[in-house]
């Protein structure tokens, strides 16, 4: 009976380890992330409706004579509904970051289908190719599209070498310099989901669609996007969400016409030192940027993926 008893104790204490180890493995991590992530917002959000006397934000409650006040300046995010200014940066920044998303995916689609039906023992340079620009500082990167598409840089400078116009043609500083800058900055964000995708798709689908007479547009359409979709999805996200706060891309190569959430909140903090203002703006910038995300969310839950990002 002892022994028994003994076994039993054993395997419900294994059985408890593993539980707890399998938590720990995955909770850890989430916790670590949800501090960091919660605690700074939750900062921000407190400045952006908290009252200042000019020099200190004063407490959001306040308890006096057995009555706690709370005191929620609301009036900086109705100033962004109203202002003209920040409804106009924040479409400008939907439309850029939409324009990047959607150049991506159509540029990205044909690399990643590419390199998932290459030969195995190339793909792996292939993929070396994708990361390579990854080796190189980010800012150097779009610094150097700069010497590119400048007046008098390189790509000007050859059209002109070869008589096909007279004068320099103006691409820096317009939308289209931005979002050059964006579509070659994120590009391989698209592509390396999209890859992971398509390589691990079963291509007795793609001969069972050939035998049964469709065409390779047919079979394309019906068998092979349908089950990238999840690749789609990721790397749509991966693109649209940095792309919303973009402030590197705008400051180098876009101009005074292509506002965007980044250069205003830059704008905010450093040069009008309005802090409470810059706060609201960042807050509706997560709010905005929270809804593809639930989007997300509730597409890979409905398609049997794994819940959460």
């Amino acid at each position: 009976m002892s022994i028994a008893k003994d076994t039993s104790g054993a395997a419900v204490l294994r059985f408890v380890l593993r539980d707890w180890g399998r938590r720990s493995v995955i909770g850890i991590p989430y916790l670590f992330l949800i501090f960091l992530a919660s605690v700074p917002f939750l900062v921000v959000l407190k400045i952006s409706v908290s009252e200042t006397d000019g020099i200190r934000f004063q407490d959001l409650m306040s308890y006096a004579d057995g009555v706690i006040q709370l005191k929620i300046k609301l009036s900086n995010y109705i100033f962004l509904g109203t202002d003209s200014l920040y409804v106009q940066t924040y479409w400008s920044s939907i439309k850029f970051a939409s324009l990047n998303t959607i150049i991506c995916l159509l540029i990205g689609y044909p690399f990643a289908y590419f390199m998932a039906r290459s030969p195995a023992n190339i793909r792996p340079a292939l993929l070396m190719l994708v990361s390579l620009p990854f080796w190189t500082s980010y800012l150097l990167r779009v610094y150097a599209w700069k010497g590119l598409l400048d007046d008098h840089g390189v790509f000007n400078n050859i059209l002109i070498w070869l008589h096909l116009i007279d004068d320099p043609i103006k691409m820096m500083h317009t939308g289209f310099s931005m979002t050059v800058g964006m579509v070659y900055a994120y590009l391989p964000f698209m592509i390396l989901p999209l890859y992971a995708n398509l390589v691990k798709m079963d291509l007795r689908l793609i001969e069972a669609a050939k035998d049964l007479g469709a065409t390779p547009w047919q079979t394309f359409w019906l068998i092979t996007v349908p089950l990238s979709k999840n690749g789609i999805v990721a790397g749509a996200m991966l693109v649209f969400i940095p792309s919303m706060g973009e402030y590197v891309i705008p400051e180098l190569l876009g101009g005074p016409s292509t506002l965007m959430i980044g250069r205003v909140l830059w704008d905010e903090f450093f040069s009008n030192n309005d802090w409470a203002m810059a706060s609201a703006v960042a807050v509706t910038m997560v709010g905005l940027i929270l809804v593809p995300l639930a989007i997300f969310n509730k597409y890979q839950a409905d398609s049997g993926g794994v819940r959460g990002i």
